[in-house]
């Protein structure tokens, strides 16, 4: 199983109401980790889309990166087997701007080591279809 796909929690998350599309002026927030960065022993990236689902933000997306390196200036590499470790992540969260601000303080909770930016973007398409994921 790949180290990104792990749920740490028992339950499924509650259903709750779609949000409305995102349109216009909005914050991206951009958390970038280690995939071994823990807080409780859950992935870090788990848990930050884990709280932005309860806070009831419109999404959040993890993506794995191939190569990087942090303040520890240690390349972290997919292409050598003995370096493919604790590659980098990134979460992506995008809604309003108050929304974010408020859902701030939890992500710099859970975020030990790592880097946290906020950024104004413009939503000028969100589509939404079907819960199913059929549409």
């Amino acid at each position: 199983m790949s180290p990104l796909i792990h749920r740490h929690h028992e339950e499924p998350a509650p259903e709750r109401e779609p949000r409305a599309p995102l349109f216009g002026p909005m914050l991206r927030m951009t958390v970038y980790l280690g995939e071994a960065d823990q807080y409780q022993h859950h992935p870090v990236f788990s848990e930050i889309v884990q709280r932005a689902h309860r806070a009831g933000l419109a999404g959040a997306s993890v993506f794995h990166g191939i190569e990087g390196f942090g303040s520890t200036s240690l390349i972290h590499t997919a292409r050598l087997l003995d370096l493919a470790e604790d590659l980098p992540v990134a979460v992506v969260i995008i809604d309003e701007e108050q929304r974010i601000r408020d859902f701030l303080p939890q992500a710099e909770e859970v975020v030990t080591q790592g880097l946290i930016t906020l950024d104004r973007v413009e939503v000028v398409a969100h589509r939404i279809g079907p819960a199913d994921g059929r549409g």
